[in-house]
């Protein structure tokens, strides 16, 4: 009896690190997204996968065909969600201009992939209220994004030639 929970332990184990490996940084980058912090500082970011990965673990033999990556998933933006306030702050990162909800949504619809419909579902939400976040989160960053120029040149920042920064 005991041999055989060893095993399974052990089996579980390689499973769950097999996984890790093959999707750890793909969900360090989605976690980074989501806490605002630059790629270099993602001490919150590897917190939060963290404790998905935890809760992951924790349901190994229970997924039965679920794929882990969307458990994971799952988890990270619940427990972004529910500890929004502790990424209010600019931080740096490329999406610190948003507001919690705004990263989320933008990092499920437009970084994950994931249809407006079930990233409503998934954070408790209108699926027209996720196209308006969604739309907003997007033009804030255009608006506020540097526009490119020929090779060479600096990028454009939007003030006029002249203009005190």
């Amino acid at each position: 009896m005991r041999e055989r929970r060893a095993a399974r332990e052990s089996r579980r184990a390689r499973e769950f690190e097999a996984f890790v490996a093959g999707a750890g940084a793909r969900l360090l980058h989605t976690a980074t997204l989501l806490t605002g912090e630059p790629s270099g500082d993602t001490e919150a970011a590897e917190r939060l996968l963290t404790t998905a990965l935890a809760r992951t673990y924790a349901r190994w033999d229970r997924l039965r065909g679920e794929d882990p990556y969307d458990r994971t998933r799952r988890e990270l933006a619940d427990l972004f969600a529910h500890r929004a306030r502790r990424y209010r702050r600019p931080r740096g990162g490329a999406l610190d201009r948003l507001t919690p909800q705004e990263r989320l949504v933008l990092v499920l619809r437009l970084y994950e992939g994931i249809a407006e419909e079930q990233t409503a579902a998934a954070l408790g939400l209108p699926a027209e209220r996720v196209r308006a976040i969604c739309t907003r989160a997007v033009t804030l960053m255009r608006s506020t994004a540097p526009r490119r120029t020929a090779p060479g040149r600096p990028p454009v920042t939007g003030r006029p030639a002249g203009a005190a920064p």
